[in-house]
């Protein structure tokens, strides 16, 4: 069993930065690749960043340059540093951990999801 717990959300300005975490606990994590989803009401879950157990990395162009996905596997966490951010940056965030097949940034590459965690940035 995998568990997923975000934080670090929050309130931000445009322009400012935020530095997500996601908290991983169960087995056979360093196996997996891990991403980023975001997802505001009414529209489907769009993959941000990802990153696979050889560390490779994975961006949405929406977000590329702005955004840094890194994992501390000692620590079983998962962090997510965005830079410069803008209005349409305002989401639920939420964390993933699966086998990574196909594209990356696809939810169906990923099993276990966390609950989320808002970020709003205002202009």
């Amino acid at each position: 069993q995998v568990q997923l717990v975000e934080s670090g959300g929050g309130s931000v300005q445009s322009g400012g930065s935020l530095s997500l975490s996601c908290a991983a606990s169960g087995d056979g994590l360093v196996r997996y690749s891990m991403a980023w989803f975001r997802q505001v009401p009414g529209k489907e879950r769009e993959g941000v960043a990802a990153i696979d157990s050889g560390d490779s990395t994975s961006y949405a162009d929406s977000v590329k340059g702005r955004a840094t996905i890194s994992i501390d596997n000692a620590e079983n966490t998962l962090y997510l540093q965005m830079n410069s951010l803008k209005p349409e940056d305002s989401s639920m965030y939420y964390c993933a951990a699966g086998w990574g097949l196909g594209s990356a940034l696809s939810e169906d590459a990923y099993v276990h999801w966390g609950q989320g965690t808002q970020v709003t940035v205002s202009s």
